[in-house]
């Protein structure tokens, strides 16, 4: 048992193996992208795991853009984040939760700056001092500007199928990574004894069935009609369909996601009637909605704002919220008849 675990740790390929291998041709410079991604999320891993005892628990007392208390462990994921990024020397522009503004590498580094990432360097953040599992999401894009110099707000404003690759890394009982792209869906785990994400799930695609469903229900009071009939049909008996669905909700969008793309479900935050500040939802398109959806669209799902699909949405502001439903593609188009109001 242990020889067969040791040979198949030999034989694995690393996340720079397998974007140099995959895309590096078509997209010169994208593994220095990854490196950077994965070098910062081994950061925030390590403090993840000690964070009682390295000072990082708590709050720094500011605010963000949104308007949400800051973590300590926010400000440092944020920082570290965005400075591997524009350190690659491939990175035009970088669209963060944590900024009101897009940040821009340094004049002077070297480097072809063809890409932009968005991202989200800590979802999940107002479970840390629960210790429930929290996340890294972010998404790839072309650059769409000439040249090689500083990236511009057109760049960062682009639409979900512009894409070339997107992924989040959990930072669980194991660290792991699942990117996407044209190739399909991979999941790397990080292997301490090595400091490297190694290839631990090929091909990943969601289930055919799904089992469960996430939403926070403690907002059904604020739900419009068509979200509160698809919670209840859901929670219905029907074996034909598979109901009642299980209802599994962490409150942190990548453990909901990660646990629904391994075993099957439907997650969703729709808009509803409680907050008039976010009338468009809660969540962010372009370092949350979007990068997902991309995700479970290459693992053979789908994203949906309830109207049309997250990836066809052409941005206007880089923190502009908007509701969503992703996961198994055909539970997604169902819960696209509710909120049509030509409920099933």
């Amino acid at each position: 048992m242990a020889g067969r675990s040791i040979e198949a740790a030999a034989d694995a390929l690393t996340l720079h193996q397998h974007v140099l291998y995959h895309q590096s041709k078509l997209y010169p410079g994208l593994e220095k992208v990854l490196d950077a991604i994965s070098l910062a999320s081994k950061i925030i891993s390590g403090k993840v795991r000690t964070m009682g005892l390295s000072g990082v628990v708590g709050k720094t007392g500011e605010k963000n853009v949104q308007g949400e208390e800051v973590n300590i462990l926010d400000e440092l994921s944020n920082t570290v984040m965005i400075k591997r990024i524009l350190d690659s020397g491939e990175v035009c522009a970088v669209v963060t939760e944590e900024e009101e503004e897009f940040a821009t590498p340094s004049t002077d580094l070297p480097g072809r700056r063809g890409y932009v990432v968005s991202i989200d360097p800590l979802d999940g953040s107002s479970n840390i001092d629960c210790n429930v599992p929290i996340g890294t999401i972010f998404g790839i894009f072309p650059r769409t500007s000439a040249g090689d110099g500083k990236g511009t707000l057109a760049d960062c404003l682009q639409p979900g199928r512009n894409l070339i690759g997107a992924g989040y890394v959990i930072y669980g009982p194991s660290t792991m990574m699942v990117y996407a792209s044209a190739e399909g869906t991979f999941g790397f785990t990080l292997d301490p004894s090595v400091g490297d994400y190694l290839l631990t799930h090929r091909n990943m695609m969601i289930p055919n069935v799904c089992k469960n469903f996430s939403v926070n229900e403690g907002n059904t009071a604020y739900f419009y009609p068509g979200d509160l009939a698809l919670v209840a049909w859901l929670k219905e008996e029907d074996k034909e369909t598979s109901r009642p669905l299980g209802a599994r909700y962490v409150g942190s969008l990548i453990s909901d996601f990660h646990r629904n793309l391994l075993y099957g479900g439907l997650f969703f935050y729709p808009h509803d009637k409680k907050s008039k500040k976010t009338p468009n939802g809660k969540l962010r398109l372009l370092y949350e909605c979007a990068p997902v959806s991309y995700i479970a669209k290459m693992s053979g799902g789908k994203g949906s704002t309830g109207a049309m699909d997250v990836l066809d949405v052409v941005p206007t502001d880089i923190h502009q919220r908007v509701p969503i439903y992703v996961g198994n593609k055909d539970w997604v188009e169902r819960a696209e008849s509710f909120v049509r109001g030509d409920y099933v």
